[in-house]
């Protein structure tokens, strides 16, 4: 008889740890999801902490949850797929959960090549679209872009000016050099970069 069965057949209702098992491994078959997300979601569903701690270990030590692995893959999913820096991932990730150590680990992975391929990808696809709009706001438009997908203000400059100049724009507007205090961090904003339209790994 399951656990499930003796507490019922007892008259005790459902058992706490066969509650959390079911939660736990239907999120699981949906999407991959860090033991943080998967702990929200029993508290959500009012299951005792010593319980929800209790399944969720035994889930880590069979490695149906392992947040390494998730940054791992979310890194190298978002930052090809959708174009992320480092510093967005970061905060998706922490939004998520996932342990410092981890996360750096993960984002580690990149190296600044990586990032300014990914950034000039991002350009190329978006400054034909932008073509006879006043140079001033083409390039706040360019450098916004980047600046939400968490791309520090020196390269995101660097990005914008190479693909102006290569379709014979004389450069960046005077007021848009970084030197002289126009920041496109300024843009960022952690919550939206980790609110992604179909972010199908985000717990609900």
């Amino acid at each position: 008889m399951s656990g499930k069965e003796a507490a019922d057949a007892g008259g005790g209702g459902p058992d706490p740890q066969e509650v959390a098992r079911e939660v736990c491994l239907r999120l699981l078959a949906a999407a991959p999801r860090t033991r943080a997300q998967l702990a929200s979601a029993l508290r959500r569903r009012r299951v005792p902490d010593e319980v929800a701690e209790a399944v969720l270990g035994r889930l880590a030590d069979v490695r149906l949850i392992d947040d390494s692995a998730f940054a791992r893959a979310w890194v190298e999913t978002r930052h090809h797929g959708r174009g992320l820096a480092r510093r967005a991932l970061s905060a998706e990730l922490r939004q998520r959960g996932v342990a410092a150590e981890e996360v750096r680990a993960a984002v580690g992975s990149l190296r600044d090549q990586d990032e300014l391929a990914a950034a000039r990808r991002l350009v190329a696809r978006r400054v034909e679209a932008s073509r006879g709009r006043p140079l001033p706001t083409r390039v706040r438009h360019l450098v916004g872009m980047l600046a939400r997908k968490g791309y520090p203000a020196g390269l995101a400059y660097q990005v914008v000016r190479e693909a102006l100049e290569q379709e014979g724009q004389p450069g960046l507007p005077a007021g848009f050099d970084p030197e002289a205090g126009a920041d496109p961090s300024d843009v960022f904003d952690p919550d939206v970069a980790g609110a992604a339209v179909g972010d199908e790994w985000t717990a609900r």
